[in-house]
């Protein structure tokens, strides 16, 4: 209750509503778009959960490539993934009073780390476009039950974008980093949900470039 309180306190200035840690919001844009069309989360129905919608706009697109491991349990866990990434580039380019999705796909330090890291584009005034490519995607069971995913992010297609004007910087290019190698631990709630618990993030990674 008390980390919920905590992040409904750093998202409340968001204006209406990873890397988390990787600076991203100085260069642009990790994870997503900033108007109203499809490019809709992975689908739901396979899973039969109730999944809360997630749309990012137009002009935003990520790309999650090796989406298919052949074993369902690791295909479970890289969709999930993948819609963590979604829920958080949502809640940075599409302006609404709730993002359900983000607390429905992060939890623990993971949510905390994505409420800062979605904070900081409102207080620069910043959004993103453009296009985020993630792959070398890999996917680790454990023991106890626990899933470890880690995965690259190339950012060198996105660009930053004025939140009031609209205006976008194509001047930007592309730097090492953009390049962003990703470590994430997910626990299965009782739901069936896969919800990330812990990131950790290493910028300028030469295993992604």
């Amino acid at each position: 209750a008390a980390l919920t309180a905590a992040v409904t306190l750093l998202l409340s200035g968001c204006g209406g509503s990873d890397s988390e840690d990787s600076g991203k919001d100085e260069i642009a844009g990790a994870d997503t778009g900033a108007s109203a069309s499809a490019s809709p989360s992975p689908s739901a129905s396979a899973d039969g959960v109730d999944r809360p919608e997630i749309k990012l706009p137009s002009d935003v697109k990520n790309v999650f490539e090796g989406g298919s491991t052949g074993d369902p349990v690791k295909d479970a866990v890289l969709a999930d993934n993948e819609r963590r990434v979604n829920s958080i580039d949502e809640a940075i380019v599409v302006d609404a009073e709730k993002h359900p999705a983000l607390e429905f796909y992060s939890k623990d330090a993971a949510l905390m780390s994505a409420a800062t890291y979605i904070k900081s584009f409102y207080d620069n005034n910043r959004s993103f476009t453009g296009e985020t490519r993630y792959y070398d995607r890999e996917v680790t069971l454990a023991k106890d039950g626990s899933a470890t995913v880690t995965y690259c992010m190339d950012a060198t297609g996105t660009y930053p974008k004025d939140r009031k004007t609209g205006k976008v910087d194509r001047s930007v290019t592309g730097s090492p980093s953009d390049y962003v190698f990703y470590n994430t631990r997910l626990e299965k709630n009782a739901e069936g949900v896969w919800q990330t618990t812990s990131v950790s993030s290493t910028e300028a990674a030469e295993r992604c470039m």
